[in-house]
């Protein structure tokens, strides 16, 4: 099976080099922001919440690898029904060839993707009405959870210029997702920062739920408490205590945060699991970055549709 970290860094389709991107001090405006560490708490405590609701579905958004293959497999989905008429029903061998077209994944790697996101409900056989039996759509659960994704979103931004998109996205969230979110999709897969994990947070973001590993330690970020030498505490003492808040296995997660302390981007305030975890400064803005920078691709798509 190819490695899927090989094809998000050395096969970044070409347009990538070619696309607007938003300028640094954009991302550094927003981060600077008084209000962007409630966002960033907003943002975390709301994806572990989605997953709490959906488990079985939502642990496929719980790696950066999986959370880009959801992408690319809902919007090719949008793409198809909007090129079409009715409900259009997607095959393996379609999103075997998007995923290679963007350099996601190999046809295998993608195939394997198919097979689990059925497997978890993110899509479901088509209809034998339809006359696309061999083929699949979106289950409703996926598309109300994307539409929860969207929505946490807006959110986020209306918390930093008190805006009132999520008011405005609900009210038409059926109509504005089909179309907006082909557009998200390809730009998520085209800018490198959110495609590609930083030096520190890359150790979360190609295991099994480490991306939520990475949600609950900024979600538990304690906001009384300042950032000393760098650090950022945490509610979190002991590797059970985060373990059993994700439902991982603890031997999983104690191997994933002993690699993350040898690089720096954890540790403890004090006695191992008798003190507060802290997380760096490095690890926190890698995070800061990334969440930012999609805030500004969705802000400016939204724009013209609600």
């Amino acid at each position: 099976m190819t490695n899927f970290f090989d094809f998000a860094i050395s096969q970044l389709p070409a347009a990538t080099a070619d696309r607007r991107v938003p300028a640094p001090d954009e991302i550094d405006a927003m981060i600077c922001k008084d209000s962007f560490a409630a966002v960033l708490r907003l943002l975390a405590g709301s994806f572990i919440s989605l997953y709490e609701g959906s488990p079985e579905m939502t642990a496929l958004f719980a790696t950066r690898r999986s959370r880009l293959l959801c992408h690319a497999l809902l919007a090719l989905y949008f793409q198809k029904s909007a090129a079409g008429e009715g409900e259009i029903a997607l095959t393996r061998e379609d999103f075997g060839h998007q995923a290679l077209r963007h350099g996601l994944a190999s046809h295998s790697v993608a195939y394997a993707f198919f097979k689990e996101a059925l497997k978890r409900g993110l899509i479901r056989p088509a209809s034998p009405a339809q006359g696309q039996a061999a083929g699949v759509v979106p289950s409703p659960p996926a598309l109300a959870m994307l539409a929860q994704w969207y929505d946490v979103h807006f959110q986020a931004l209306d918390l930093l210029d008190e805006g009132f998109r999520a008011s405005r996205f609900i009210e038409r969230a059926d109509v504005v997702v089909p179309h907006i979110h082909p557009l998200v999709s390809s730009a998520f897969l085209s800018h490198p920062e959110v495609r590609c994990p930083g030096p520190l947070s890359i150790i979360f973001n190609w295991f099994d739920a480490g991306g939520l590993l990475m949600d609950r330690l900024i979600a538990g970020i304690d906001g009384e408490n300042p950032t000393e030498q760098g650090r950022r505490f945490t509610d979190i003492q002991t590797v059970t205590q985060l373990a059993t808040s994700l439902s991982l296995s603890r031997i999983h997660v104690g191997r994933k945060l002993a690699a993350a302390e040898l690089i720096g981007g954890i540790g403890w305030s004090g006695r191992r699991g008798r003190s507060a975890l802290w997380i760096s400064q490095g690890f926190y803005e890698e995070y800061a970055r990334t969440q930012a920078r999609k805030l500004l691709i969705l802000d400016e798509i939204l724009i013209g549709f609600v």
